[in-house]
């Protein structure tokens, strides 16, 4: 008997081209229905004035002269659905692999008489094919024939050959990274396996590690090993060595009773506070010098002290403690970000003081001082975040030739400041901290753009957190990007994320999706590996998903903040009465409005900024619309001004004119209530616990969510959840298990599933319980600051390591960036038109930055 033999697997392109063969007839009357759904959206009800003349005919002709246009890939799976299965020639081709090519769609390009199809079978990996409608012909297509096409669809002509094309791929080439979709996110596993490989394979390869360790100090003051150690076979040596002394010492001995002993042998301070610790981090690097492997080596470096002081870049908004949250570009990245610094000076602290240090850490969190702060503390140059010891804000001004920026604008419009605003806060960190820092991570496309420049300037390890990139958020806000452009200055948001993704030496999110999507949808990182800015710039191989810089690091909520309903000792019942003011006053003003009758009814509550993304205003329309809705729940929202005249941000003074445009066309009034957006966290984690306490739930309905940290504090409260499919919360929420995935996009759906739960709660309140259990369990297990900060600074150690041992300085793509940031983002940056609010007194920046007397 004959073995099988190995063939490669069948491309795209082959796959198309077997089916064409196999059913001309079906794929005709496709295509051509493809082409009337075209015209349909493109001509609207006049494609169907000519139905009594030969339809496909008649509306070929039109298409070859008319009917260009981008299909959406629910254009294209609605077509291959309506075909009819009338003969087993159609049912294959629905469900063979020309459905499956169809379904794996992410758009078709339509330029007569050619269909181009960029097809993604999997998480990161895409082909592109173009398929001719007149001969039923197919050929590959390579990434930037792909774009050229779009390019021409939205230019109107053929795009210049000449465009700017963007390609990374060179420069990674050689570096190592995993080729499955289920490893995306898992980077530093995948480095650790990596770099212990090498090591096992090659021991010359551990000579790096003793290099890394030498050059570890703080202040001048060397840390792990001195120049008594000069190479592995004298470390070897050392270690065993210390390893008998240690043995017959008391576990608990201190370090400072041996420190000069080791300081002989040639060890310095740093493994450990007592005799017991330097003996386990001293075995983990024996064990790695002899065999090594992934766990011991992410342990050891665990254990290495390097990272004392950390800057944190945040520019945009309102960065301040109280009395920001909800105010413009102000709500989950400040409370993310001031939640992290507790959580990481805690993680420090205690580090330190096992590595057996006496040092003092230092955390900056750098943003924009707004000298026109209102009643924040946005104007304070200096300020201790609450809840720390050694946590600051340092804020810089914004400034132009014209002077200081006094008031806030978008954080559309901050891009021609953030160059000086780099150079200024460098200035001002470098005297803080008498240094540089060890460690910086940038927040946002602004705030990592000028972690970029300040990384690239000072020489330490960068990490990068999107939180949200704009360009899934807005669809076709790449191809259509000139149309978007004088609102969101998307070409100098989109070029400031690929900088900043290519700079970075790690990368982290709060989820998989963020980075690579679903299987049907594309992730926001995902998004960059190919795109194109007609008449720009294209970008044929921006950031690759498969990278290893990905990890998934997820946070949580602050604990004493946002606690279980149940926990009745804890809860903060002197609130209560404000609370009930907040929900039950019958007095109309300008914190709130609306009544709510029937207050024996659970509560549905959203609590969000008032944007379109959010979709606030969808969820206040979906309960409108449902009667026995209604009849079951009363519904609270908060969010963002009531009082029109208070907002400056463009989309919301339209969601709040939409807000009293439901008001009046569903007769809310008895059980709907609005609630301008709530500052006191202390309060808004009391609000959660009563909203449980009326059996009621907590519904997040934003068309993309790319986190969801409200999601996680009404779960850590106890509250059942109800959180969009698209994006963070589905990785967050089990659906039916821990809380209900619900699809904006069809919020009678929706509408039905909160129905359907309080109708079960009514019948049955053990099913409340269930669900509310079941968020809580979920939150332990995944969603805590600790496991967060644990995490990051693990990671910084690892790629702190993978930097140094395999020279890692892509000195190849930095100056490839310098150049892209110099040519291309300095004049789109210029090119942003100056906030009219700039200072025309031209003040100096030192009277600000001065600290008051």
């Amino acid at each position: 008997m004959s073995q099988p033999k190995l063939g490669r697997l069948p491309s795209i392109r082959d796959r198309v081209e077997n089916t064409l063969s196999a059913h001309r007839n079906e794929l005709v009357s496709l295509l051509s229905r493809m082409r009337k759904l075209l015209l349909l959206l493109l001509h609207g009800d006049n494609v169907w004035s000519f139905e009594n003349c030969n339809v496909f005919r008649y509306i070929f002709i039109w298409y070859v002269d008319q009917g260009k246009g981008i299909l959406q890939p629910h254009n294209l799976v609605d077509e291959l659905e309506n075909l009819q299965c009338e003969d087993e020639a159609t049912k294959d081709l629905k469900n063979g692999p020309f459905g499956e090519i169809i379904k794996a769609a992410q758009d078709a390009i339509v330029l007569p008489p050619f269909v181009a199809i960029a097809v993604r079978p999997r998480p990161g990996v895409w082909e592109y094919v173009r398929v001719n409608i007149f001969e039923l012909s197919v050929e590959q297509l390579s990434v930037s024939d792909y774009l050229r096409l779009k390019e021409e669809l939205v230019e109107g002509t053929s795009s210049s050959k000449f465009l700017l094309e963007l390609d990374f791929e060179p420069f990674n080439a050689s570096f190592p990274r995993p080729s499955r979709s289920s490893s995306i996110g898992n980077g530093v596993q995948f480095l650790n396996r990596h770099l212990s490989s090498i090591m096992f394979r090659n021991k010359d390869t551990l000579e790096p590690l003793l290099d890394f360790l030498r050059v570890h100090k703080y202040k001048g003051q060397g840390l792990m090993v001195n120049d008594r150690i000069q190479n592995i076979s004298k470390l070897q040596f050392a270690l065993a060595k210390a390893e008998e002394y240690l043995c017959r010492l008391a576990h608990d001995t201190p370090y400072s009773e041996f420190e000069f002993v080791f300081q002989g042998m040639g060890f310095e301070r740093g493994w450990g506070d007592t005799a017991e610790r330097v003996l386990q981090t001293m075995h983990l690097l024996l064990d790695l010098l002899q065999a090594p492997d992934p766990s011991t080596l992410e342990t050891f470096l665990g254990r290495v002290p390097m990272v004392f002081n950390v800057v944190i870049l945040s520019p945009h908004g309102y960065f301040g403690q109280a009395n920001v949250l909800g105010l413009p570009d102000t709500g989950g990245q400040v409370v993310y970000i001031l939640d992290q610094v507790r959580a990481l000076e805690n993680e420090m602290l205690l580090r330190m003081k096992k590595q057996g240090l006496d040092f003092t850490p230092k955390i900056l969190i750098v943003t924009r001082l707004i000298p026109d702060a209102m009643d924040t503390t946005c104007n304070q140059r200096l300020e201790r975040v609450s809840g720390t010891e050694h946590t600051h804000i340092l804020r810089v001004p914004f400034r132009s030739e014209k002077g200081i920026l006094r008031q806030w604008i978008s954080r559309f419009d901050v891009w021609p400041y953030l160059e000086t605003f780099a150079q200024d806060a460098a200035s001002e960190i470098a005297a803080e901290l008498q240094g540089y820092p060890d460690f910086i991570i940038g927040n946002y496309s602004d705030g990592n753009l000028v972690a970029s420049l300040l990384a690239c300037k000072m020489g330490v390890t960068q990490c990068t957190i999107a939180h949200a990139l704009e360009k899934t958020k807005y669809p076709d806000s790449g191809t259509y990007w000139k149309k978007f452009e004088d609102k969101y200055h998307f070409s100098c948001q989109f070029t400031a994320d690929l900088i900043a993704m290519n700079s970075a030496d790690f990368i982290i999110t709060s989820t998989y999706q963020e980075i690579a999507g679903t299987k049907n949808t594309v992730g926001q990182y995902e998004s960059h590996t190919a795109f194109s800015l007609p008449g720009l710039y294209r970008v044929v191989h921006g950031i690759d998903v498969f990278d290893p810089k990905f990890n998934i690091v997820s946070p949580g909520a602050d604990m004493t903040i946002y606690f279980p309903y149940s926990e009745k000792q804890n809860r903060l019942t002197s609130l209560h009465g404000s609370i009930e003011k907040l929900l039950y006053d019958p007095e109309q003003t300008d914190e709130y409005i609306g009544t709510l009758n029937d207050q024996s009814k659970p509560i549905i509550f959203s609590m969000a900024r008032l944007d379109r993304v959010k979709n606030i205003t969808g969820l206040v329309e979906c309960y409108g619309k449902n009667t026995k809705l209604r009849e079951l729940v009363n519904l609270v929202v908060v969010a963002g001004y009531i009082d029109v005249n208070k907002s400056v941000d463009r989309e919301e003074i339209a969601e709040i004119k939409k807000m009293y445009e439901l008001i009046e066309q569903y007769n809310l009034k008895g059980d709907f209530r609005w609630i301008a957006a709530q500052t006191n966290r202390a309060r808004n984690g009391e609000l959660y616990r009563y909203i449980a306490d009326t059996k009621g739930a907590f519904v997040q309905p934003a068309f993309y969510e790319a986190f969801g940290l409200t999601v996680v504090e009404a779960m850590t409260c106890g509250l059942p959840t109800f959180a969009t499919c698209n994006g963070g919360p589905a990785e967050i929420i089990e659906h039916g298990k821990s809380g209900f995935h619900i699809d904006p996009y069809h919020p009678d759906q929706a509408s039905e599933l909160l129905v359907e739960f309080f109708q079960r709660c009514k019948e049955d309140p053990s099913h409340w319980n269930k669900i509310s259990d079941g968020g809580l369990k979920r939150i332990y297990e995944r969603f805590t600051w600790k496991i967060y900060s644990e995490r990051l600074m693990t990671l910084a150690g690892v790629y702190s390591f993978w930097k140094h041992v395999s020279k890692l300085e892509r000195r190849e793509t930095r100056r490839y960036l310098e150049m892209f940031y110099i040519l291309k983002y300095r004049d789109l940056a210029k090119s942003v038109p100056l906030a009219k609010e700039d200072a025309s007194d031209g003040a100096r920046i030192d009277k600000i930055l001065l600290p008051d007397n």
